[in-house]
């Protein structure tokens, strides 16, 4: 899994590309922690390129929450795909990674 990274004055934004999966969510969870350990406390999440997670990726996304919050920030979620979507909605984690249609509604969101 490929990950370019985004790095902004208020936020940095992630853009995982290809399979969420067991073999890749122990990476995008590293480096969230590390842009969190950088000093971003707000990471948005692009998915637009992501094509599939599973229960491990949704993990990560967790994960990552976590990570966040610790340091009094947010893990925000942009333009996930429609199977992405569905997990969320499955396990009701929309409800606490609310999908933003594009990066810069999650940028805005408070």
């Amino acid at each position: 899994m490929e990950i370019e990274t985004d790095l902004r004055p208020d936020a940095a934004v992630l853009r995982p590309a290809g399979r969420l999966t067991m073999v890749t969510a122990s990476e995008l969870r590293a480096r969230v922690d590390e842009t969190v350990a950088a000093g971003h406390r707000v990471v948005v999440l692009d998915l637009a390129d992501t094509t599939f997670m599973d229960s491990s990726g949704l993990g990560a996304l967790v994960g990552g929450l976590r990570a966040t919050r610790e340091v009094g920030g947010d893990l925000r979620i942009a333009r996930p795909g429609a199977q992405i979507r569905t997990v969320l909605q499955l396990t009701t984690m929309d409800r606490v990674l609310k999908p933003y249609d594009t990066v810069e509604d999650a940028l805005r969101a408070s």
